[in-house]
């Protein structure tokens, strides 16, 4: 049997947008959040450095829209990067108001560091456990507003029906249970896509949801080629060695030991913008200059005091010593580029409503957080507006949901496709072949590593899409071991898996099709940035199996592109 549920909104991910949508919520509408992990587990917990806001003396938001516009590549609208940073400064000191604890100056002002791609010291912190204390402090604030959360959920479909977003279906895999929840509206703030690499920092959890339920529906994804790798993962792990490391003065060495940055980005060094830094660590390894001609550099933190390490940078030594056994106090840090923030998803408006193809309102269907674009991040996110845009937008997402419905009425829908789904997962479970989740998994991470990683040449794009193709294909052949009902994880591995192939096939797409250098594309065939050709915002839609690309304009307001 399939279960009927009912809420005004319900909000589909718990991070820091999904719970800050909640709050704006609370008291206007009877929200709901699902979310296939519980929030404290949610991959914003896994962010470190920190979150903007221009509170320094001499800084000003405009200096902090300029960053974020040139770090873009100008890719940015710059309509919602205004709105992002003059929104900061209110965001910071409301977070801090709700509970967040940031680290202190000695003169008790919200501390702050400097970040790659910035001008001025703009990052607020609580020492390198920034997101981990934001998510403590938002889930608190929800259970003290007793908003209702749905944790361990799966949502499977978007229910769209002329235009107008009714609600999902989702599986409770504690039970296998099949709900058909109805709402007024619906906001995704599931996360990104990352894990569809083979090296990333993100947990295994951002498998692009929340973008392929979109996807599916018809609905087009913007800017998926750009995908930004940081340029110090943990060596062979990939869990991130945040960016507050070097804000805090750190560096990389090379096999001669060699601090390298020097030769790409002789000002900012380890503080360029992260695909800077990103793409020099990779050719330093290309080069040989790898430790001991392997693939991965050093990353030095002896120069930083141990007092400053142990206040202000704890996590990354715990985490060093937990997954290196090394001490970065008195010994070096093998690290690599790793797939860490994915700049395409859901394009919206800034208002937070999802938008299609001619830039139409979806009536009822709002996104934020990493899984949408607005675009405040162009072609490479600056350190410590992630965190940032989770929040603005997240709030700004509450409002808008909690607008929607107090002007709208709840609209009948059937359950019919949600006996559809649980019959389609019934098939799923009996269905008999010779392939295996995790061998179709790895060869994907593998594909897009390799051929759509940092640099990615048109020939690699066009193998890699074949074999995506290919992946496709034999995703149908796939046979589970695992019938039960009951946190049954294999078979929300293979839901994840299907969702990453949908990726993995927008993403290629629309790499193959930018004919340009910008930002976390790099193509050596076509070196430059192109501003007469490619300022503009891919857009990738599903149609018959097959990914089709086509443009809109970047909104420039006050910033010519360079």
């Amino acid at each position: 049997m399939v279960k009927i549920l009912s809420h005004d909104v319900i909000i589909i991910g718990g991070g820091i947008a999904g719970l800050m949508a909640a709050i704006e919520c609370s008291g206007k509408c009877d929200a709901a959040i699902i979310s296939k992990l519980h929030p404290l587990r949610s991959n914003s917990v896994a962010a470190q450095g920190g979150i903007n806001a221009s509170l320094g003396e001499g800084d000003s938001w405009e200096q902090h829209f300029r960053d974020t516009v040139e770090g873009g590549c100008f890719l940015v609208d710059q309509d919602a990067a205004e709105l992002l940073a003059k929104e900061a400064k209110s965001t910071v000191i409301e977070l801090e108001h709700l509970g967040t604890i940031f680290s202190r100056k000695e003169n008790g002002e919200i501390a702050q560091r400097k970040f790659g791609a910035q001008s001025r010291e703009r990052t607020c912190y609580a020492a390198d456990k920034t997101g981990h204390t934001i998510i403590q402090t938002l889930y608190e604030q929800n259970l003290k507003r007793n908003t209702k959360i749905y944790d361990e959920f799966l949502v499977l479909k978007l229910i769209i029906e002329n235009n107008t977003c009714k609600g999902a279906v989702a599986m409770d895999m504690k039970t296998g249970e099949i709900c058909l929840f109805k709402s007024k509206a619906v906001l995704l703030a599931t996360g990104g896509y990352a894990r569809i690499y083979n090296l990333s920092s993100n947990s295994h959890s951002s498998t692009g949801d929340g973008q392929a339920l979109v996807l599916r529906e018809g609905l087009p994804l913007e800017d998926m080629e750009f995908v930004q790798f940081h340029p110090t993962g943990l060596y062979p792990s990939g869990i991130l060695i945040g960016e507050s490391a070097r804000g805090e003065g750190g560096y990389l060495l090379n096999d001669r030991g060699e601090r390298f940055m020097q030769r790409y980005d002789l000002v900012r060094k380890e503080l360029a913008p992260r695909d800077v830094v990103a793409r020099a660590v990779q050719a330093e390894i290309e080069a040989g200059r790898g430790i001991k001609r392997k693939d991965f550099v050093h990353l030095d933190l002896r120069n930083i005091p141990k007092e400053t390490i142990l206040e202000k940078l704890p996590q990354i030594r715990q985490l060093a010593l937990d997954f290196a056994g090394i001490d970065c106090i008195e010994n070096l840090l093998p690290v690599k580029p790793t797939a860490h923030y994915t700049m395409g998803g859901i394009p919206t408006d800034k208002r937070c409503n999802a938008l299609d193809e001619k830039s139409n309102q979806v009536r009822g269907l709002f996104a934020a957080g990493e899984c949408a674009c607005l675009s405040v991040h162009g072609a490479n996110r600056v350190g410590g507006n992630s965190m940032l845009e989770a929040a603005v937008f997240g709030k700004i997402a509450g409002k808008s949901l909690a607008a929607w419905a107090y002007q709208s009425k709840l609209l009948e829908t059937g359950d019919k496709i949600a006996y559809t789904i649980e019959a389609e997962l019934k098939d799923m479970l009996a269905r008999k072949g010779n392939e295996k989740i995790a061998v179709i998994r790895d060869e994907l991470r593998k594909t897009m590593t390799e051929k759509c990683g940092i640099t990615r040449s048109e020939q690699e794009l066009k193998k890699a899409k074949d074999k995506i193709a290919e992946l496709r294909k034999r995703y149908e052949n796939i046979a589970l071991m695992d019938k039960s009902k009951v946190f049954n994880t294999e078979l929300m591995e293979n839901l994840e898996l299907h969702n990453m192939l949908d990726l993995a096939q927008a993403v290629v797409e629309s790499a193959i099709n930018r004919k340009e250098s910008r930002g976390a594309h790099n193509m050596p065939e076509y070196p430059k940035r192109d501003n007469k050709q490619w300022l503009k915002h891919t857009l990738a839609t599903l149609k018959d199996g097959e990914i089709r690309t086509t443009y809109k304009d970047v909104v420039i307001t006050t910033l010519k592109p360079d």
